[in-house]
């Protein structure tokens, strides 16, 4: 969208602005060129008027150097010349003849009136005079597209690395030349060091959650082992022990919070991974993928349905395998079990649906369910273990891939939820 704006309206505009400033400069030189010459004024109008009077009335008599000197005004200052008489009848004219004259100068001896010389623009003079002006005004013009270019493809090159900074391609670097300008450069370098401490910084905090992780699993695998062990031995004894019952129930509910501690941890390390951008996209087949979360999941593979055709999409094979199976976890803790799950296809997007067996939400919760934390209200106990993160972990891999989530209630009873990616 940035490179879009600086390829195209940014270019524009300051081509525009060029082009309107040498436009307006040229009209008023322009202007002020012809309302400045000699014969516009008072001042300018006078003086040309005593000059044309001093010379005329000296050769007014003799009609051969009277129309050399007319022939030489009208060739060499460019105006149209009419001589006439003392009756204003026309004697001579040199150049187009003037319907309003712009300057006129009596001729005079002893006060008795002789004639007059009439001088005014010559109408071609105006478009001759103005065909170096338009060749300047294009050549000036065709040169701001030359500057705007030069001046927006830096601030395109900076506004490039800034959106893939911000859409999480941190490798991403500026680069300008000399010829670029050294202030762009400056900026350029300022981002990119910008991008290399962001860069340390998340790879840093990336390697900190996965050793922290590691080591919470660490001790929940040993805890979890433990417990099996317990258990084991608590069935061994329940007909020796009478409260051997009571310590089974014990060491199941304390496996199912040590299991919720590592389906914790789990979502925290896949949630990271978006936040980080640490994804790694490959082809994926949609059925691979169902039957992969089907079996994650525990549901029969019976529960399938997807069309004829192979559907492929490209994304992160761990991610959207979580993602799916969250869905199948979701309905099988919180909704009664799962009834389908359906691959559908669209132009462009591959669908993964899961309907399930509960009462379907209640009015407004489709898109709550999504949010961080929420929970529902709780109609078993293993819902009261839930931390609220499954469904808005799946929405966070679906953004990641360019795709969305949905829920809704089904005509028949029970729920609809589903997770869409881009293919």
């Amino acid at each position: 969208m940035l490179g879009f704006y600086f390829r195209g309206r940014l270019h524009r505009k300051i081509f525009l602005w060029f082009g309107i400033s040498i436009a307006l400069t040229t009209v008023v030189v322009l202007l002020v060129s012809l309302r400045s010459g000699s014969l516009y004024g008072p001042a300018g109008y006078d003086r040309a008027r005593v000059f044309l009077t001093h010379q005329f009335t000296e050769v007014w008599d003799q009609p051969d150097r009277r129309a050399a000197l007319a022939a030489s005004v009208n060739r060499d200052l460019g105006l149209s010349v009419r001589l006439a008489d003392s009756d204003n009848a026309t004697l001579a004219t040199f150049g187009t003849a003037c319907d309003k004259g712009t300057l006129t100068a009596k001729i005079e001896r002893d006060g008795r009136p002789f004639g007059s010389v009439q001088v005014c623009d010559e109408p071609h003079h105006g478009p001759r005079f103005l065909i170096p002006i338009i060749v300047a005004v294009i050549m000036l013009w065709g040169a701001s597209g030359a500057i705007a270019r030069r001046l927006v493809r830096p601030l395109r090159e900076l506004a490039r690395v800034a959106e893939d900074i911000g859409h999480g391609r941190l490798k991403s670097r500026v680069h300008l030349s000399h010829r670029h300008g050294m202030e762009f450069r400056v900026v350029g370098h300022v981002i990119n060091e910008m991008a290399s401490r962001i860069e340390k910084q998340l790879a840093d905090q990336r390697a900190l959650l996965a050793t922290v992780s590691h080591e919470i699993r660490t001790p929940l695998s040993r805890m979890r082992l433990l417990i099996e062990f317990a258990r084991e031995k608590a069935e061994s004894n329940m007909a020796r022990f009478a409260d051997a019952k009571d310590s089974l129930g014990d060491l199941t509910q304390l496996e199912r919070e040590v299991t919720e501690i590592d389906a914790l941890v789990s979502d925290l390390l896949a949630s990271s991974r978006i936040d980080f951008t640490a994804l790694t996209a490959s082809k994926l087949e949609a059925v691979a993928v169902g039957k992969t979360a089907l079996e994650r999941a525990s549901v029969d593979a019976s529960r399938l349905t997807a069309p004829g055709e192979p559907v492929e999409f490209e994304g992160d094979a761990t991610l959207v395998a979580r993602a799916v199976s969250n869905l199948l976890e979701n309905a099988k803790r919180h909704a009664g079990g799962v009834e389908a799950l359906r691959i559908e296809s669209r132009p462009g997007f591959v669908s993964f649906v899961v309907e399930d067996q509960g009462p379907g939400f209640a009015p407004g919760e489709e898109n709550l369910v999504f949010e961080p934390f929420y929970k529902g209200p709780a109609s078993n106990p293993a819902e009261t273990q839930s931390v609220g993160l499954g469904l808005a972990l799946v929405k966070k891999i679906a953004e990641a891939h360019r795709g969305r989530v949905f829920a809704s209630n089904r005509k028949g009873g029970g729920a609809r939820v589903a997770v869409e990616f881009a293919r």
